[in-house]
């Protein structure tokens, strides 16, 4: 059963009044993480053979997962943040607390990330940050750069809670052929959050054909763990 509790927001005929309230039904997120799913990680993730042909795709070792998952949020480990109250919770990592996959086009120096996270926080916790954080400076081991984050349309799934967003990743020095571009679509089902990445360092359209196949295939897979 789904983690979204719809609420009532259409036409409601007011007792002892011929008058009616119209309006539009409003799902609302859950504010609460509602169950656990059994399964480890790294066994939800799609196989690489899931991943397009352009894409060839490897599962990414714990030492590398931490590093890829520092590169989607533009934040590493050890950096500090402005404003504060902007730095996201501390990450775990391990065989059952973050599992990644990775697929490259060498062609476009591009690619698409699946990872899977186990956590203790409602998705509206992380879409309640970003609203606060669309503009962070970030600074590790002398380097500065800036991450933008805007929220998009959340996408069409059925998870208990899904967003959407863009982010770039600017370096302070070293020009445009080094931004990280990001189009991200993420889901959560019980305590796996899930979310899939297109990252590039251009400016050209995000592979979101892709994108869209790879996200329901992986929220797919953890709805029938």
């Amino acid at each position: 059963m789904s983690g979204r509790l719809p609420a009532v927001a259409g036409a409601l005929l007011l007792a002892g009044c011929a008058s009616t309230v119209t309006g539009h039904p409003v799902a609302s997120a859950p504010t609460a993480v509602q169950r656990h799913i059994g399964a480890q990680l790294a066994a939800l993730l799609p196989d690489p053979a899931q991943f397009p042909a352009r894409y060839p795709a490897i599962v990414l070792p714990p030492e590398a997962a931490a590093q890829a998952a520092g590169d989607l949020t533009g934040i590493g480990r050890g950096s500090t943040v402005r404003p504060e109250g902007c730095l996201p919770p501390e990450q775990r990592f391990g065989p059952d607390q973050t599992a990644i996959a990775v697929g490259t086009d060498n062609d476009s120096r591009a690619t698409v990330t699946v990872e899977l996270t186990r956590t203790d926080q409602p998705l509206s916790a992380l879409r309640n940050q970003l609203k606060r954080c669309e503009t962070l400076q970030v600074a590790r081991a002398g380097a500065t750069t800036t991450v933008t984050t805007q929220l998009q349309p959340p996408p069409p799934i059925d998870a208990d809670d899904t967003l959407a967003l863009r982010r770039t990743v600017a370096p302070e020095v070293g020009g445009a052929r080094l931004t990280q571009s990001m189009q991200t679509l993420t889901g959560q089902v019980g305590d796996v959050r899930i979310a899939v990445t297109y990252m590039s360092f251009s400016d050209a359209k995000p592979d979101t054909a892709v994108l869209d196949e790879l996200f329901t295939t992986a929220v797919q897979r953890v709805k029938q763990a």
